[in-house]
């Protein structure tokens, strides 16, 4: 079973990758009709996360962002360690 991790969470997805695939485009394209009730422009990220496990060119820009957010937080907290 394929899965991803969000935060604290790892969340499961479904084990054929053309259901992964249309999954992730689903979201995408719902998330740019975000000023729609319910649909919402935090889909985006959610179909580039579930596509990130299929396609590689999207796996690398999620990479990316979660060590530039790692670092982000390690120097944050350095700060607050150093402020104290």
């Amino acid at each position: 079973m394929k899965s991803v991790k969000l935060g604290r969470w790892r969340v499961r997805l479904p084990n054929h990758p053309a259901i992964r695939i249309a999954l992730g485009v689903l979201l995408v394209v719902a998330g740019f009709l975000g000023f729609l009730p319910i649909l919402g422009f935090w889909m985006v990220p959610l179909g580039l996360v579930v596509l990130s496990v299929d396609v590689p060119a999207v796996r690398r820009l999620r990479r990316r962002a979660e060590v530039k957010i790692g670092r982000w937080r390690q120097a944050r907290s350095k700060r607050k360690a150093e402020a104290s």
